[in-house]
């Protein structure tokens, strides 16, 4: 029997995004942003939009697919997926669902989407007011955890007591991030550059996480349009192709109540062994990484749990220079990601993971053949995927 694995069965084709806006200044309702995204990545494809018959996202997006495919014009819709929990976690299993549906025959061309308009429908990093609370936030709540950085910097803190991490290490993180965006006129920090003092005299948010440890609050969309691997020499861009993409955590990392058996953990410990052995890789043979920032300790975590380096490495391997494309051991984040980009729920990392698979990255890292992604540290599920040129295949 044929092993069952994503590899290469699906590629992505189109890639598209809205102009991106701090929390509270887009122009449009969240619905147009994610159609215009959609468009956009249609365009890309040089596909028309009716010609899409599935779509898939995460987070609970609130823009219906059927109302998307009546906005669209779709001849049909065949499928329609939203990846539950987890938050900015869903973003690749997202991708991974779609080309699961196409895999198996249940659609031929899937939209990956995400909308976000924290200004029409709330912020995800304020904590909130409400007269009681019930369930796994009794738990935490009256003690003062209210906000999504006094929940992760938990499970943090005992990493960084646990194996010693200096604050220097984060703000190597922070840093690169930045020092991308400064060469991506799409980011919203572009032209806002951070240095070590900057970083170092700006606010605790909550410790040991200063302002720049922290990810943006953004609106906007993006999307992908994916197809079945053997039509991907049929569009403009070269292949970029699916190698691998998985989702879940490890045991008991549901328990909200931070009494979880493996607590300072970024709930990637099961799936990095899964998605290595999809892609018939291992962490030597990725060029560049995209990492989902909510927090730069979570970055820290989730590289640790991927196999770059070691928990007793991570003070030598985290120097800003070996974060840094064209040349550094690991270039990261190179749009500026979540820090110094735009906050889509991550899927501008995605998009950028494929950028650099098609040499068109603003921060290109030279001869890029596998680019990987990894989604949501310390929520659960969480995800990642990777994606490679044809010569990988």
């Amino acid at each position: 029997m044929t092993p069952r694995s994503l590899r290469g069965r699906a590629a992505i084709v189109g890639i598209g995004e809205t102009d991106y806006y701090k929390r509270g200044q887009a122009p449009h309702a969240e619905f147009k942003l994610a159609l215009e995204a959609i468009v956009n990545a249609c365009a890309d494809a040089g596909i028309h939009p009716r010609d899409i018959d599935g779509f898939a996202s995460y987070s609970n997006d609130r823009s219906d697919p059927s109302r998307i495919a009546a906005a669209l014009g779709c001849k049909e819709l065949r499928f329609a997926n939203m990846q539950w929990g987890g938050g900015g976690g869903g973003g690749s299993a997202a991708i991974g669902n779609a080309a699961a549906a196409i895999m198996s025959g249940m659609a031929e061309c899937v939209v990956v989407f995400r909308a976000l308009a924290q200004g029409q429908h709330g912020r995800y990093g304020q904590g909130t007011a409400v007269p009681d609370v019930d369930g796994h936030a009794a738990h935490t709540v009256p003690y003062g955890l209210l906000s999504p950085a006094h929940m992760f910097v938990m499970k943090y803190r005992r990493f960084m007591h646990e194996h010693g991490v200096r604050q220097e290490a984060l703000r190597a993180i922070a840093m690169a991030s930045y020092a991308h965006a400064q060469e991506n006129p799409r980011a919203v920090m572009h032209g806002r550059p951070l240095d070590e003092k900057t970083y170092d005299d700006s606010r605790w948010i909550v410790e040991p996480w200063h302002l720049y440890d922290c990810c943006l609050e953004n609106d906007g969309a993006a999307a992908m349009v994916l197809v079945a691997g053997e039509r991907a020499r049929d569009f403009p861009h070269p292949a970029c192709y699916l190698l691998a993409a998985v989702a879940g955590s490890q045991y008991r990392a549901g328990a909200p109540v931070h009494n979880t058996p493996d607590y300072a953990t970024a709930s990637f410990k099961t799936l990095a062994p899964r998605l290595y052995a999809m892609a018939r890789m291992g962490p030597a043979d990725i060029d560049v990484l995209q990492s989902y920032e909510n927090f730069t300790g979570g970055v820290l975590m989730s590289i640790v749990e991927h196999g770059f380096c070691s928990a007793a490495e991570v003070n030598d391997f985290f120097v800003l220079d070996n974060l840094l494309a064209p040349d550094g051991q690991l270039p990261l984040n190179t749009s500026g990601g979540n820090l110094a980009e735009c906050y889509m729920h991550g899927l501008g990392l995605n998009l950028e993971a494929v950028r650099q698979i098609r040499r068109t990255s603003t921060a290109q890292v030279p001869r890029a053949e596998v680019s990987m992604v990894i989604s949501g540290p310390m929520v659960t599920p969480v995800s990642s995927c990777i994606f490679g040129s044809e010569a990988t295949l």
